[in-house]
């Protein structure tokens, strides 16, 4: 149920003062109104004014500027207010229930993985252990358990055949009639944007603007406009504005100002208390052993020894992911997911509410390690680089693992990448299905993975400064089509899935933006 504009804007506005008034954004601006009263410029008949100025001028407003705009970003627009709080979660009755499924699955996939090999899903490690974890925890790599007898969770062709399976039960039989002619995989009916609206979204990327990441463009000399670029984001990072900075990265982020301006964006400042908050997770990690922590291992081991980019930040990897295993406040963004996060109980505790231990939603640690590998050429500190995976995490990837129906989920990212395919190279996308290579069995894993581990790394950080630009992972399956349109000579050749997945196995030579402004600008539509 929508509402009429001005509830819905008061609704907001009460939720992000609630938010922030527990934050210590609040106690810090406080603080700072109670020092501005002994400043000989506070006067007692314009108090409240003069504290507003004084905040203004030292750049607290700023801070307060950003915080808002950063929990707009992060939560969805508010529902009515008698309205259930599962479809705050997931308006539609059939995907809960289908991610509630998903869940029990993974869920219980653990559990019999922790009975079969009789290791507790949680347990306190012996103080010996811990010692031995801190010494090491540099260091983690160095170690070679044997972790053979534990299995992946799932791989993403699991998860891609639920997505297969969904289906609206309001249309039995595949009645929906603006729907019957879609011959994709995925079969069930969401709106999702053609090159049109596409266009209008991401008009920063047309023909004649100038961005990062496109060598050749005949409108402005690249040199010229990188020059320019890089003054226009060095004002922006001191100006200290997350939406002037959201705006500027839709063009590309140069190289040395990536770190600060996704950081800006993010709302990120690596403050004491984010420090001390990271310390705790970290003692949590060494006190606890969870059944993941071996799955973790284990994944980072095989992706990061698979891959020659990533496995110089090995122990970043492992710091980061056992940290994220343990972090509560993760859990706050189920109130806007459709998954919900699963329990376990501390061996022998059972039901005692204190002793839960919440596992993290998704334990298919693999996507994570790859959306955790990138940032680590940014972020060297380890706890700001696990602040920003966090942040990214719940803003965007958390989406790319779980069944719902937004916009940026994976359902309507397969959905919108079939229907490019299929209207704008229908030639292919027969060709493709009638040799038994559907075009999604190929792109699933790249869109899963927000191409991660398959571009070169300048080239997804590219990709990556767009998806924060627009606050949406709707590219991502732009860009799965565009690789499709490139490589279409080829795969009108081949004669079987196998032959496909080798015309397209290699896309670390592609160059990210001419293949994006290509396929939006200059297909006929």
């Amino acid at each position: 149920a929508m509402l009429e504009p001005d509830r819905g804007l008061s609704l907001t506005i009460a939720r992000v003062v609630q938010r922030l008034q527990g934050s210590s954004l609040h106690s810090q601006l406080e603080r700072q109104a109670r020092v501005s009263l002994h400043k000989p410029e506070i006067k007692l008949e314009s108090l409240k004014e003069d504290i507003k100025d004084f905040l203004k001028a030292s750049g607290w407003e700023k801070k307060l500027q950003n915080a808002v705009y950063s929990e707009l970003n992060v939560f969805p627009s508010p529902c009515h207010p008698a309205a259930p709080p599962e479809h705050i979660k997931e308006p539609l009755a059939y995907m809960r229930k289908a991610q509630g499924s998903w869940e029990k699955r993974i869920l219980k996939s653990l559990n019999s993985m922790s009975t079969e090999l009789n290791i507790p899903l949680a347990q306190k490690r012996p103080v010996n252990e811990q010692k031995e974890l801190l010494n090491k925890w540099n260091e983690m790599g160095t170690d070679e358990p044997d972790l053979s007898l534990f299995r992946p969770v799932y791989a993403p062709k699991d998860f891609l055949e639920v997505l297969m399976n969904l289906r609206n039960p309001n249309y039995e039989n595949g009645e929906q009639p603006s729907f019957r002619n879609h011959l994709g995989l995925i079969q069930v009916p969401l709106k999702v944007k053609d090159i049109p609206e596409l266009k209008e979204d991401f008009s920063e990327l047309g023909l004649n603007i100038g961005q990062l990441g496109i060598d050749d463009s005949a409108q402005v000399p690249p040199e010229f406009f990188e020059n320019e670029h890089v003054r226009v984001g060095q004002k922006v990072l001191a100006e200290q504005d997350s939406a002037a900075a959201q705006q500027y990265v839709r063009q590309g982020c140069p190289t040395a100002l990536r770190a600060e301006l996704w950081a800006l964006i993010l709302n990120i400042s690596n403050q004491p208390e984010d420090i001390l908050y990271y310390e705790q997770l970290k003692s949590n990690v060494i006190q606890h052993n969870l059944l993941v922590d071996s799955l973790i291992y284990k994944d980072v081991k095989l992706t990061a020894s698979n891959d020659d980019y990533y496995f110089v930040f090995e122990d970043y990897l492992y710091q980061v992911l056992l940290c994220f295993s343990r972090d509560t406040s993760v859990l706050e963004h189920f109130t806007y997911s459709s998954a919900t996060p699963p329990k376990s109980y501390i061996q022998g505790k059972l039901g005692m509410e204190e002793y839960a231990v919440f596992y993290p939603p998704n334990v298919n640690y693999n996507s994570f390690i790859l959306s955790v590998a990138p940032l680590c050429f940014l972020y060297h500190e380890p706890s700001k680089l696990y602040q920003i995976f966090r942040e990214m995490y719940v803003r965007f990837f958390f989406r790319l693992h779980s069944i719902s129906s937004h916009p940026s989920g994976i359902v309507s990212l397969c959905l919108l990448f079939e229907t490019l395919l299929q209207t704008h190279l229908p030639q292919l996308f027969y060709h493709l299905r009638e040799i038994g290579a559907q075009p999604l069995r190929i792109s699933f894993k790249w869109m899963v993975r927000a191409f991660s581990g398959y571009l070169a790394t300048d080239q997804l950080l590219l990709l990556w400064d767009r998806i924060l630009g627009y606050n949406s992972l709707e590219i991502l399956a732009v860009l799965a089509a565009a690789v499709f349109a490139f490589r279409a000579v080829n795969l009108m050749e081949v004669t079987s899935l196998a032959a496909a997945e080798a015309v397209l196995a290699d896309l670390s030579t592609l160059k990210v933006m001419p293949l994006l402004q290509i396929f939006l600008f200059a297909t006929v539509t």
